[in-house]
């Protein structure tokens, strides 16, 4: 069986949400989070989790990316037991409710892995005219090597876009990472 697990391929996911996932703990789309909250109501950070976070089960920080990997069912169950504690921690009715939940969540991002491990997986989500919510999902894999290129120049691009599951594309959407570390920085920008 496989799993999506966070990543963190640089430092972006601690800045840019409010909690960042733990690299390779197991991860769920946590679309569930966002319910009927319009996105305007949304804090910057909240609402980059929800255009583009997945959810780590254990520490309900986000992560950009996550990555297929192998798991057994003991570390399927240890998954599905965090998702129900961390279901209880936001308001579950009971026990029961949040395991029913936590494997319908473990289940469905079973589902994204149908996929060589290793493969990134990115979601991209929005609500649409109705105001439903929509999820994208895209993989990237490593490019292929050119045959008999050195090793600095065998790929033209460290990855590329192979697949889009989902919805028809959308509105192109933009985050200005700057301003987002101006408001933790109020004093000005940061020369680096």
């Amino acid at each position: 069986m496989k799993l999506p697990r966070a990543i963190r391929l640089d430092p972006s996911d601690t800045f840019v949400f409010e909690r960042a996932a733990e690299p390779g703990e197991w991860a769920v789309s946590g679309a569930f989070l966002f319910g009927e909250t319009p996105t305007e109501a949304l804090g910057p950070k909240e609402r980059h989790a929800f255009r583009s976070g997945f959810l780590g089960v254990r520490s309900l920080g986000f992560s950009t990316l996550v990555t297929v990997s192998e798991a057994s069912e003991s570390e399927r169950e240890e998954a599905v037991q965090a998702l129900t504690s961390g279901f209880l921690s936001l308001g579950a009715p009971d026990a029961g409710e949040a395991r029913r939940a936590a494997e319908e969540e473990i289940a469905f991002a079973a589902s994204l892995c149908d996929h060589p491990e290793g493969t990134l997986i990115a979601v991209e989500r929005r609500r649409d005219d109705a105001g439903e919510l929509r999820e994208r999902f895209r993989t990237l894999r490593p490019r292929e090597t050119v045959p008999g290129a050195d090793q600095m120049h065998s790929i033209s691009r460290a990855f590329t876009f192979h697949e889009v599951d989902g919805e028809e594309e959308g509105p192109e959407e933009r985050v200005d990472l700057v301003s987002m570390l101006d408001t933790q920085h109020p004093q000005g920008k940061k020369n680096t």
